[in-house]
């Protein structure tokens, strides 16, 4: 399995959303259609206690996401509860939070303070037991500007969006943020009215940026497997995008972050507050 950065053909980042011992089921599910199809994903992993016990609970997991790791595949962090904190920040924010993301949106409205607390927590329980990853990913796709500077000073190397992947090695951009890869993701919103519609719009949306050389996401999340039709549809997009010459990799590798940099020390995540 190849963790190179993709060169003659459109970047397509796979990432598995929401893995925990709540949601392992799932997530092995997806994974194995992964590894059959020989592609590098980034698992984004929810540490605290979410549908289930935190992941130090669940020994098992560890050892099967480090399995994984060892194969090519990513971890990422994916917040801490997962889980969104009502009443803080600017109501319009919050308004757009649980429109956008169903109560999960957790980072979208923390404080600077709150959410360095946050990456702290969920970094010292992935390190121990030996996670150590170099990116995050807000649940909800959603993160406040407190959040990204939190993050900048975490140690971790980057952060996604709903449309890109974005590098704390990169100056900074407009208002703060960080500069990196322009990627949109390709997801479902399973039970929605638009479910269908949805499903379509994935397949001919990876179609799309397949054909003119476009980086891209699809993201695979628990929940879409027990939905009829969304696990087809999803690998059908995915199929039809390495057929038209889409080249698999994970963020990190996106960024030109070598394997190396991907294990960091398990001593980063208790000195980063």
């Amino acid at each position: 399995m190849t963790t190179d950065v993709p060169r003659g053909g459109a970047p397509l980042m796979v990432s598995v959303h929401d893995v925990a011992p709540g949601t392992a089921v799932q997530s092995a599910s997806w994974l194995a259609a992964l590894d059959a199809r020989g592609i590098p994903a980034t698992l984004l992993l929810v540490p605290g206690p979410w549908r289930g016990p935190s992941l130090v609970a669940d020994p098992q997991l560890a050892e099967d996401l480090l399995a994984a790791q060892d194969r090519g595949h990513e971890l990422a962090l994916h917040g801490f509860y997962h889980i969104a904190t009502h009443g803080a920040g600017p109501l319009w924010r919050r308004g757009v939070a649980q429109l956008m993301a169903r109560g999960a949106a957790e980072f979208a409205t923390l404080s600077e303070g709150e959410a360095r607390a946050r990456i702290r927590a969920g970094l010292e329980e992935l390190a121990d037991v030996g996670i150590n990853p170099v990116g995050f990913h807000p649940p909800g796709w959603l993160v406040s500007p407190e959040s990204v500077r939190a993050l900048r000073r975490s140690g971790l190397r980057y952060y996604s969006t709903h449309l890109g992947v974005h590098s704390f090695a990169s100056p900074l951009g407009a208002g703060g943020a960080a500069a990196g890869l322009a990627a949109p993701a390709l997801s479902h919103r399973p039970g929605g009215v638009g479910e269908r519609l949805g499903a379509r719009m994935m397949i001919e949306g990876a179609r799309r940026f397949a054909r003119t050389g476009s980086a891209f996401r699809i993201a695979l999340h628990p929940d879409d497997l027990s939905r009829p039709g969304l696990r087809e549809a999803t690998l059908r997009a995915i199929d039809e995008a390495l057929d038209l010459g889409a080249r698999p990799t994970t963020y990190a590798a996106a960024l030109g972050l070598p394997r190396s940099a991907w294990q960091l020390p398990a001593e980063r995540a208790r000195s980063s507050s």
